[in-house]
């Protein structure tokens, strides 16, 4: 059967291409800026059904919305990097332009690099950092999923064949914290590779503080990318930087065993053992970076 190319100009279209390519035993994949897809099959046969969505109206926007912000499923890394947005955003941003190179950021989409699930995925410990929340469309309806538990491991989502991503709420980081005056969220991103620019990670960090007035932290979201299956959330470390003082030496706090969830692997960029102590100090660094 020659494979099919789709790219609808309305969302309910797509919808309904999503549906059938079920009922007829040939999911179809979704690509938006597809800087991955057809990279990785070059010298193979493109045999799969594609449903571009990269021509639907109202996909690409990031704006406030609803107590919180909303990034489109079109919305690129350029976008991101292009908008104003809060400080909490920092540390995505700051991955936004780590994302290969400019024709790359350009093309590629966040929520691409959210559902491609791929453990070294610069947007993900950032957007578990910001406790995004994934919304999925189908003709059955909608669903929304905290990230965390929409990526399951290498490669591998939550997603329904039939269902697209439409986009991504970040809820307000402050609005959960004591309303005092002077209460501040910042954040950061820090990653390690074997280059400078055009890198795939060995281990990288993403942070978002909530302070008070007094410097108090009230909150602390800290995840580590690239050294388990999925990124992974720092609970335990999160909970004792409450209360805390954001001041230099804050990154004497993190110990070894606040990483004990992670379990890299050995390959071709580090050994596992490496890649843990680096995030180790890429963990410290970067609650130094926010005290500074």
């Amino acid at each position: 059967m020659v494979a099919s190319y789709l790219r609808p100009a309305e969302l309910p279209t797509a919808l309904e291409a999503l549906a059938q390519g079920v009922a007829e035993g040939r999911p179809r994949v979704v690509v938006a800026g597809a800087t991955d897809h057809y990279p990785a099959r070059v010298g193979r046969v493109a045999d799969e059904d594609v449903l571009d969505i990269s021509a639907l109206s109202g996909l690409r926007e990031i704006a406030a919305h609803d107590g919180g912000w909303w990034i489109g499923a079109g919305a690129t890394w350029t976008d991101l990097v292009e908008r104003p947005l809060p400080a909490t955003f920092d540390g995505l941003r700051r991955a936004a332009r780590a994302v290969g190179g400019l024709q790359i950021q350009n093309r590629a989409t966040i929520v691409g690099n959210v559902c491609n699930a791929s453990p070294a995925a610069d947007g993900i410990p950032n957007l578990l950092a910001l406790d995004a929340i994934v919304r999925l469309i189908s003709v059955r309806g909608e669903r929304r999923v905290p990230i965390g538990e929409f990526v399951t491991g290498n490669r591998t989502t939550v997603r329904a064949p039939d269902e697209l991503v439409s986009g991504l709420f970040v809820p307000d980081q402050v609005a959960g914290s004591p309303a005092e005056p002077g209460t501040r969220a910042t954040s950061t991103f820090l990653k390690l590779g074997a280059r400078a620019y055009l890198v795939i990670s060995i281990a990288m960090v993403a942070a978002v503080v909530v302070r008070d007035a007094g410097r108090r932290i009230t909150a602390a979201r800290l995840a580590v990318g690239a050294c388990s299956p999925v990124a992974r959330r720092i609970p335990d470390l999160e909970a004792e930087l409450a209360g805390q003082r954001l001041q230099r030496g804050i990154g004497d706090i993190v110990r070894a065993d606040h990483l004990g969830s992670l379990s890299p692997i050995d390959d071709v960029r580090g050994t596992a053992g490496y890649r843990r102590e680096a995030a180790l100090i890429l963990v410290r660094r970067a609650l130094e970076e926010l005290a500074s």
